[in-house]
């Protein structure tokens, strides 16, 4: 069985990323259910795109078709199916997971705007790759097609206080097909490539073990100033699966970075960058992509800010929150969710007498009225989690949604959208 190596290098940064944030995004992309496909992800993707009078299309239009089905890319593969690849993970297998966003949203990518078929705008490039979806994955996906850099132009200052995350479908990659993110601070904003030579940066990478001994090791290290620091390692078999994405976070407080795989919290360095580390810029880099050598990635989300749930909640009389995430045009929690949720929980516990209400928000994509039923049922779902997964009495606890009604962004633009979908906390 092929085994994966994480590998994280915790260096300073310098590479400066020109761009703004990306152009209108439509968040109606529904999830594909039902659908069985065979994996085996090193064979061809079978792309279909757009005819000639689909690509004039409407966004909403090209999506429309993406959801029923008229362009796919297929992962042809083995016997085995996708759908029944594993289990889905519940919100209760992430109990250590102490993971909580940042408060606004300033990059958001989930390619729904562009083309399949299409490089993404908003990005660059030293490699090829192109808007992807996968049967039996909801969304769509960037696949990297050929070996090179990809920077998504989110910003070009990162704070002292923000968090990553991103999904990632390695696919079937082989010994020595090395991927990796850093982010950096490069001299060169026009050379990308040149990340590994920045005095400071922070790198995650997957290294593929085809031993069925060698479990799967991640490693990290620390660079100051060009200076080297002492390496770390972890292990986990969490990458291992090739037909089930998994959820990667990094959040960074000025020193200190954490970084998680899935529920697995795979670092918490307290001095990992250098105080007067100026970060600017994310890459993703590939050493090889071919047909056997697939990645992956998708749902990109950046934000800034500290969350201060016990002194908003307790001065301000409301606290608001991006964390807790939904399935798409769902009512049901992902287990991602988890940390937020349990800082919420914990505020609640330490005051025994204050009482929410929660309010639930979405975007401004489809109808008013199945916004405002979709808002409604967030709301109520977070009541529920709540109450059985930690013990907070229903009576404290009070449900709302007003759906697209009271926006605090713009809905013409991919983080815009990110923060209108939201669940506010309200002391009553």
């Amino acid at each position: 069985m092929k085994k994966i190596i994480l590998l994280l290098c915790l260096i300073e940064f310098s590479f400066c990323v020109q761009g703004q944030i990306l152009k209108k995004v439509t968040d109606r992309a529904k999830q594909q259910t039902n659908q069985k496909v065979d994996q085996e992800v090193n064979k061809k993707v079978d792309k279909t795109v757009d005819d000639a009078a689909g690509e004039k299309s409407t966004t909403d239009e090209r999506n429309a078709k993406a959801d029923q089905g008229d362009q796919k890319n297929k992962q042809d593969a083995s016997s085995k199916d996708v759908n029944n690849a594993a289990a889905p993970t519940t919100i209760k297998a992430y109990s250590k997971y102490d993971f909580v966003p940042g408060e606004k949203v300033i990059g958001f990518e989930d390619f729904s705007t562009g083309n399949i078929g299409d490089f993404p705008a908003g990005w660059n490039t030293t490699g090829s790759a192109e808007i992807v979806t996968i049967e039996g994955k909801p969304g769509r996906w960037l696949w990297i097609t050929k070996p090179g850099v990809f920077v998504p132009e989110f910003t070009t200052k990162y704070p002292e206080d923000f968090t990553f995350e991103f999904d990632l479908l390695h696919g079937v990659p082989i010994r020595g097909a090395y991927f990796s993110l850093a982010m950096a601070e490069l001299e060169n904003v026009e050379q990308p490539q040149n990340w590994g030579l920045a005095s400071n940066r922070l790198t995650l990478g997957l290294y593929i073990s085809n031993s069925d001994q060698e479990k799967g090791t991640t490693t990290t290290e620390i660079r100051k100033n060009s200076e080297s620091q002492s390496s770390n390692q972890s292990y986990t078999d969490l990458l291992s699966d090739k037909y089930n994405p998994v959820h990667i976070a990094i959040w960074r407080q000025k020193e200190r970075v954490r970084v998680y795989c899935n529920q697995e919290k795979m670092w918490d360095l307290p001095k990992a960058v250098a105080t007067d580390a100026k970060l600017n810029a994310l890459v993703f880099s590939a050493q090889y992509a071919e047909e056997g050598i697939q990645h992956y990635i998708g749902n990109l989300r950046l934000a800034i800010g500290a969350p201060d749930t016990r002194n908003k909640m307790l001065t301000q009389n409301k606290w608001v929150t991006h964390g807790i995430l939904f399935d798409v045009n769902s009512d049901k929690i992902k287990p991602e969710s988890y940390g937020t949720l349990k800082e919420i929980a914990n505020v609640l516990k330490e005051s025994p007498d204050l009482k929410v209400k929660i309010v639930g928000h979405t975007d401004a994509d489809g109808s008013d009225a199945d916004n405002l039923d979709l808002s409604k049922r967030r709301a109520a779902a977070v009541k529920t989690s709540l109450a059985s997964d930690f013990g907070i009495g229903d009576s404290r606890m009070q449900t709302d949604g007003k759906g697209e009604g009271e926006p605090i962004d713009k809905n013409d633009t991919p983080a815009g959208k990110a923060n209108n979908r939201r669940v506010e906390f309200i002391k009553m």
